[in-house]
């Protein structure tokens, strides 16, 4: 088998088939298995699938593993001597595959190859390639400052409008979708467990730049990446915003230190209080500058970020 593709579900089976659709659609000329890995979706429905795709391998895992977890019991079934793994809240578009595999042949040194993610109105994702995240970064990561300064050194994004761009070393390939060699994977212990969702993905490119290989962005191919629908709830989504930066103190910890821990905390605490009283401030403005309902929406964001800051996580879940 030459590519296994690995995807992890949880409570996306309208995405998951628009996902294997795709896959099955668009990769062409190579022997390839597809393992989806159910991670105890509450929604059910996964049994409908394999009438639909039904040279799809499928695992249903009794418990939730976390993301990582569940990739990597997904990728002990698989048999590809290359593998991908890939949300489920992707689509693939036209030969992206194939061109991220046969970058990657070429290349002995190769860590993870990852191509553009592109959202659902066919813009450019932000996130497409990143650098190793720093206190600074995190401070500084807002949407505004990347788009309007991209060649700035402290993420250098300027790749992803530059038509001209096939294939670049970068830092960081997000987790949406990651191929790379199987014995290059499993050298480096796969994807750690430590943690249950996000920084995993940073946790791997960390992993492989300690053992001297190197990750690239291949500009001429892209997914579309329509992210993630529960984050349009806000209990859900202000519980996927503190798992993100617990994610985070767990990845620095690991790589830089408890010092470093705390200074990101800290610092992420000072962050979320400033942006609390810019936005106290702009409500008078609602409606005007800003809709009303982002200003709450946002407001609520940081008002949790804060709460989780302060050690105060109950609070800033809402469960009291």
């Amino acid at each position: 088998m030459e590519l296994s593709i690995i995807i992890v579900n949880w409570n996306s089976l309208a995405y998951l088939r628009v996902c294997l659709t795709s896959v099955y659609q668009q990769v062409h000329g190579l022997s390839f298995e597809v393992i989806v890995v159910d991670n105890a979706s509450p929604e059910g429905g996964m049994d409908s699938l394999r009438s639909e795709f039904p040279d799809m391998v499928l695992i249903k895992s009794d418990v939730n593993l976390g993301f990582a977890g569940a990739n990597n019991l997904g990728f002990k079934r698989s048999t590809g001597k290359y593998v991908l793994f890939l949300n489920p809240d992707t689509e693939i578009v036209d030969d992206a595959i194939q061109v991220m595999l046969e970058q990657s042949r070429l290349r002995p040194d190769a860590g993870i190859v990852g191509c553009k993610l592109l959202n659902t109105d066919r813009s450019v994702q932000l996130q497409s390639i990143q650098k190793f995240p720093t206190i600074l970064t995190s401070v500084l990561d807002a949407e505004y400052l990347l788009l309007r300064w991209p060649h700035c050194p402290l993420w250098d994004i300027q790749p992803l409008f530059q038509g001209n761009v096939k294939v670049i070393k970068v830092e960081v390939i997000p987790g949406a979708c990651m191929l790379l060699k199987r014995d290059v994977f499993e050298k480096v212990g796969m994807l750690s467990e430590d943690y249950f969702m996000y920084a995993e993905d940073l946790d791997l490119n960390y992993k492989l730049k300690r053992a001297k290989y190197n990750n690239y962005y291949v500009g001429q191919s892209a997914i579309v990446h329509h992210g993630g629908r529960s984050s349009a709830q806000q209990k859900v989504s202000q519980w996927a915003i503190i798992m993100r930066h617990q994610a985070m103190l767990e990845y620095y910890r690991k790589t830089r230190g408890l010092v470093y821990k705390s200074m990101y905390r800290a610092a992420i605490g000072c962050a979320a209080a400033v942006r609390l009283m810019i936005l106290i401030l702009m409500f008078p403005l609602g409606n005007i500058v800003w809709e009303r309902k982002s200003l709450k929406a946002s407001t609520a964001k940081w008002k949790a970020v804060l709460n989780w800051a302060l050690g105060r996580q109950d609070v800033a879940l809402g469960n009291r």
